[in-house]
């Protein structure tokens, strides 16, 4: 079954776009976390940072 993204003109733009920015900074994963850090921060809108969820409690597995 085709995935319903899979050829929606949409999603490959951003699909480009994302492509191009890894390759501008050499796919270097810190870089690119700063860089979209600095676009949020330039950009002026409002970016909310939630408090951290506390963990829902999972039952231990009991050993055999």
């Amino acid at each position: 079954m085709p995935h319903r993204f899979e050829n929606d003109e949409i999603v490959e733009e951003i699909r480009r776009r994302r492509e191009a920015h890894a390759k501008s900074l050499g796919y270097d994963l810190t870089r690119i976390t700063e860089d979209l850090q600095r676009q949020e921060r330039e950009s002026g809108v409002p970016v909310v940072t939630l408090p951290p969820r506390k963990p829902l409690h999972v039952p231990r597995r009991r050993s055999a």
